[in-house]
C-alpha cells in the first residue's frame, strides 16, 4: 500500500481562534532531521518529543457520578469512531496505529487488533464505522482513500479502495440495508457500495453533490429511504439536500443508463445564514431533520413539512475547557459535532470544545451536557510552557460516540481514553418553568421566572446559571443583583428571577433560549420559547 505524499487536514476548531479552521495533522508528515525523538517502541514513536504531551496525551481514566473513563493499554493510539455491537462490546478504529479495537464492558478488558496490511508509521483519521449483522465491521480510512472490513469471526481485514480523483476525503459510514453509503468530504460526493463485494471487484455508485467546489457532509437516511446531507463552503454557508434514492435507482434500471441527471431526483433547501458549518446530521423518528454546526454554539432542526429551521443553543463552555490564561478567549464557543438520536428519540450529540456529550429531549426540550473529566492542557489557553498550567484545564478532544441502550460511548482522541455515559443516572437538579413560551415587541422585555430544584440528598456547591440565547438581539438579565453562582441547598428549591430583553432591532420570529443550572459534572437546562411579533 502506497501512502499519499499529501498533508491530511481536518476540522478541528482549536479552542484558540474564532472559528473553525482547517488544521494539519501533526504526524502525518516524516518528522524533520532537527526534530528530536525518542524512540520507545510504542506509537508515540510516530510524533517528535516536543508533540507527544499533546497528541498521547495523559492516558489517565478518570470519572464522575455518569461518567467512566477506560485507559487504552497501547500508548498514543488516538482512538477515532467507534461502535457498538448487538453483544453491548465496543469497537473503535486507531488512528495512530491503523488497528481495530474492541472493549468488553462486562470483563472491562481491551483487544487490539494488528492490521498486517498498515504500513509502519502509517497515520489516518478514521472517521465513519458500523457494525453489520454478519459481524463484519466497516469504517473508512481518509489517508488512503479505503474502506476497510474486519471480520470478528476469523479476525482478517479486508482493504476495499476508495473512488478518488486525488481529493477525496471518504468520512461517515453508515450500513443501511444492503449497502454501504459513505460521504465523500472534499471529493463532494455520496458514495453507495455493494458490502457482499470482493477486494478484488469493488463497484461503487457516486452521486456528485449539487454544489460545486463544496464540502459533502454527514448523512442521514429517513424512513423513505430519501438521504439527506449538507453541502457548503467553508464560512459561507451552503445548502441541505434530500436525495431521492429509491426513485434514482429505479430509474436507472429501468432506463438502461448509467446516470441521469442528478437534479431531476433532489430537494435543495438553503441553510439559515447562522448555520456555517453543519457537520453531523440525523432524521428523528418525526421525520425533523437535525444539524450540528461546528462554527459556533448552536444546533438546529428542520421541518421538512413547513421547510423551516429552528436554532438552538448549548450552554457556555466551562472555563476549565479553554482556561484563557491570555485572555484572548473573548467568546468561547461549544462547537456541536456530529450528532444522533437515541431509542428514546433523544438528540445526542458531541460538543467539542465543551468537553461535552449533550442529550436534549425534542419533547421536554431539555438539555443535559455531561461534563468529560479527562482533559488534555495543550488543547487549550492553559500555558502549558511555564509550569504555572491550570488544573484540569484543556479538551480531550472527543471525535466520535455511539449510543447503546442508555449507554453512551465515546472516544478522547488525545487522552488515550474511550468512557462511556450512563444517561440512566439520575440528575442532581430539575428545571421548573412558570412557562414554556412568551412573546415580546422589539424593544420589549419581560419578566421571566424559573425554579432550580435539587434532586439528591446533598448541597450542590458552587452551582452556576445557564443563560443562553441565540442572537445578540435578545438577551436575559438577573434581577434584583441575584450572584450567577450559588449553592444549592439540598432541603429547597431556589427562585430565579430575569428579565428577557430584546432589542429595537429585534428581527420578528420565533427563537429559543436556554436557561438552567450548571453543577461540576452536568449541566441541566431548558429551552423556552420566545415570539418577537
Amino acid at each position: 500500500m502506497k501512502k499519499k505524499a499529501v498533508m491530511v487536514t481536518v476540522f478541528f476548531g482549536f479552542i484558540l481562534l474564532s472559528s473553525t479552521i482547517m488544521i494539519t495533522l501533526p504526524g502525518i508528515m516524516p518528522p524533520s532531521d532537527e526534530t528530536e525523538m525518542t524512540v520507545t517502541g510504542t506509537p508515540a514513536d510516530n510524533f517528535p518529543d516536543d508533540q507527544r504531551a499533546q497528541f498521547c496525551g495523559s492516558s489517565t481514566p478518570k470519572s464522575t457520578a455518569f461518567i467512566q473513563e477506560y485507559s487504552i493499554p497501547t500508548l498514543c493510539t488516538n482512538p477515532l469512531a467507534i461502535v457498538a455491537d448487538y453483544d453491548g462490546n465496543v469497537w473503535f478504529t486507531e488512528t495512530n496505529t491503523g488497528n481495530l479495537a474492541k472493549f468488553d464492558p462486562r470483563t472491562e478488558t481491551f483487544t487490539e487488533y494488528e492490521n498486517p496490511s498498515w504500513p509502519p508509521g502509517g497515520r489516518s483519521m478514521m472517521w465513519g464505522i458500523d457494525y453489520a449483522p454478519d459481524g463484519t465491521v466497516w469504517y473508512t480510512d481518509e489517508t488512503y482513500d479505503s474502506v476497510w472490513k474486519f471480520s470478528t469471526l476469523d479476525e482478517t481485514y479486508s482493504r476495499l479502495s476508495y473512488p478518488s480523483e486525488g481529493d477525496s476525503l471518504p468520512q461517515k459510514l453508515q450500513i443501511h440495508g444492503s449497502q454501504i453509503i459513505v460521504n465523500d468530504f472534499t471529493g463532494n460526493k455520496i458514495t453507495f457500495l455493494d458490502p457482499n463485494q470482493s477486494e478484488e471487484d469493488v463497484n461503487y455508485l457516486s452521486i456528485p453533490s449539487p454544489v460545486d467546489d463544496s464540502v459533502t457532509a454527514d448523512f442521514a437516511v429517513d424512513v423513505d429511504d430519501n438521504v439527506w446531507f449538507t453541502n457548503w463552503l467553508f464560512q459561507q454557508g451552503g445548502v441541505l439536500v434530500k436525495f431521492d434514492q429509491n426513485a434514482y435507482f429505479d430509474s436507472v434500471s429501468n432506463s438502461g443508463e448509467n446516470y441521469l441527471p442528478l437534479l431531476d431526483f433532489i430537494e435543495i433547501y438553503q441553510l439559515p445564514p447562522e448555520l456555517l458549518t453543519p457537520n453531523g446530521s440525523v432524521v428523528s423518528n418525526d421525520g425533523t431533520i437535525w444539524l450540528a454546526d461546528t462554527t459556533t454554539s448552536y444546533f438546529f432542526n428542520f421541518d421538512p413539512v413547513t421547510e423551516k429551521f429552528t436554532q438552538y443553543v448549548t450552554s457556555d463552555p466551562l472555563p476549565s475547557t479553554y482556561g484563557n490564561q491570555t485572555g484572548i478567549v473573548k467568546t468561547p464557543i461549544s462547537r456541536p459535532y456530529w450528532i444522533e438520536t437515541d431509542e428514546q428519540d433523544r438528540i445526542v450529540f458531541n460538543a467539542q470544545t465543551a468537553n461535552n456529550i449533550s442529550v436534549m429531549d425534542p419533547k421536554s426540550q431539555t438539555l443535559v451536557e455531561y461534563h468529560v473529566p479527562s482533559k488534555n492542557p495543550n488543547w487549550g489557553d492553559c500555558d502549558p510552557g511555564t509550569g504555572l498550567m491550570l488544573a484540569d484545564c484543556g479538551l480531550a478532544q472527543i471525535f466520535d460516540f455511539t449510543i447503546d441502550g442508555e449507554k453512551i460511548w465515546f472516544t478522547e482522541w488525545v487522552e488515550n481514553n474511550i468512557g462511556v455515559v450512563d444517561t440512566s443516572v439520575p440528575l442532581p437538579i430539575e428545571i421548573q418553568f412558570e412557562s414554556n413560551s412568551i412573546d415580546l415587541a422589539p424593544g420589549g422585555k419581560k419578566h421571566f421566572n424559573f425554579i432550580v430544584s435539587p434532586k439528591s440528598q446533598n448541597d450542590l456547591m458552587g452551582v452556576s446559571l445557564v443563560m443562553s440565547t441565540t442572537h445578540d438581539f435578545l438577551n436575559v438579565e438577573l434581577e434584583n443583583h441575584s450572584p450567577k453562582t450559588f449553592q444549592l441547598d439540598s432541603d429547597g428549591p431556589r427562585p430565579i428571577h430575569t428579565s428577557i430583553i430584546a432589542s429595537e432591532d429585534a428581527v420578528p420570529g420565533t427563537y429559543k433560549i436556554l436557561l438552567g443550572a450548571q453543577s461540576t459534572d452536568v449541566a441541566v437546562s431548558k429551552f423556552v420559547t420566545v415570539k418577537i411579533e
